[in-house]
């Protein structure tokens, strides 16, 4: 059947129907957008609205501070290039200060960064996904020259303090990045406030096609081009521009500008209503992440005797979408990093969902989700041997 209750937009959202008509209307911009005829011109300058509607969603000071990359992944990958840049390597700082819960586009890297030369140092978290502030303080030193903290966590939710990080992080002169993917849209994110370098977003996390992505670089900061070839975005990221992709962000980033704030009460309503109505009628459950300090749309939760794969099988067959807490969906056995890092065990680990809500999520979504997850719960936890 046909899924018809769509719980995991933390993976990916649905395209707005005003992104849809604005990729449709795209596709007249045939112009090589580095061209200097009239057609190119056209399509440069849609792009150039496009990079100040994303400028406006994160408060950049310039919209040429913004360059549009490929993903999310590809904006935290292109800031990692930074430690390797001629002004950092001629100040001889080679420490890197992350976090234990970060996406694998910075998590996966420690290996790679570490036999180029690099100190990596991870920040613990506290059982609801915080970072440990006392532990990050005296990581700090006068060798640091990145800092990168996720703002707000894809499994979780849990939303860390960007401000009081970059803070500390100017004691010691270090530059500061953070991985905005899952809080744009969410929540207000402010480079100015925030004090940030660098931030990363990705546009199918707001409502917007997949394959285009941004990152934010605050003039007058160190960068060194990932992908090098072109005179595009002033030479800090080379190929030929995704028109399309570019200009179906900007529609999204404007819609998200906005709807922020009634969009956030909604989904947090909605949020509220799933995680209350799961406590009334399901025992031995564990929220995980931070209650106070957590971006709407995101319920985690553990369901102790039941595997999230197959809670996540049976709700499948029910028509609702939602993801695990394990990484068994992508052929590994092991629970998710992030959930171990907060201390709950692996059985625990093993049995969680995430429920990501949406803008098209409604209160019918809810009451479907509250109807059949219990007689799920119940079957499972009568099969297993746990």
């Amino acid at each position: 059947m046909n899924n018809s209750v769509y719980l995991d937009n933390n993976a990916t959202t649905p395209v707005d129907p005003a992104v849809a008509r604005r990729v449709s209307e795209s596709l007249d911009l045939y112009g090589n957008p580095s061209s200097m005829h009239t057609p190119g011109r056209q399509a440069n300058r849609a792009i150039e609205s496009a990079r100040g509607e994303v400028a406006a969603l994160i408060h950049a000071r310039q919209s040429d501070e913004v360059i549009f990359t490929g993903c999310g992944s590809e904006s935290n990958n292109a800031v990692l290039n930074v430690l390797f840049s001629p002004k950092l390597r001629q100040s001889g700082r080679k420490r890197f200060i992350t976090t234990v819960i970060e996406h694998p586009s910075i998590y996966e890297l420690d290996g790679m960064l570490e036999s180029r030369g690099i100190e990596v140092v991870r920040i613990p978290v506290d059982g609801s996904g915080l970072i440990d502030l006392e532990a990050y303080r005296k990581a700090l030193n006068e060798d640091t020259a990145l800092i990168s903290v996720m703002a707000a966590n894809n499994e979780i939710g849990t939303i860390q303090d960007i401000p009081e990080i970059s803070r500390r992080a100017r004691e010691v002169g270090a530059l500061v990045h953070t991985d905005a993917v899952q809080a744009a849209g969410k929540m207000s994110v402010d480079v100015q406030t925030w004090d940030v370098d660098y931030l990363s977003l990705s546009a199918h996390k707001i409502y917007a096609p997949k394959g285009i992505g941004a990152l934010y670089i605050r003039g007058g900061v160190p960068f060194t081009p990932f992908l090098l070839g072109g005179h595009q975005e002033q030479g800090r990221r080379a190929g030929t521009y995704n028109t399309t992709g570019i200009l179906a962000m900007g529609e999204a980033a404007r819609l998200a500008r906005e709807q922020l704030d009634e969009e956030s009460r909604r989904i947090r309503t909605l949020r509220d209503m799933l995680q209350e109505g799961i406590r009334e009628r399901i025992e031995r459950i564990r929220i995980n992440g931070s209650i106070e300090h957590r971006v709407p749309g995101t319920l985690n939760v553990s369901f102790l005797g039941a595997e999230g794969e197959s809670i996540l099988l049976y709700l499948d067959m029910e028509g609702i979408s939602v993801s695990t807490g394990s990484a068994c969906a992508t052929g590994s056995l092991d629970p998710s990093y992030v959930l171990m890092e907060l201390g709950i065990g692996a059985e625990l680990a093993h049995g969680s969902i995430r429920f990501s809500l949406g803008r098209f999520t409604t209160e019918d979504d809810i009451t479907c989700v509250l109807e059949k997850l219990p007689p799920i719960i119940q079957r499972l936890r009568r099969m297993s041997t746990l």
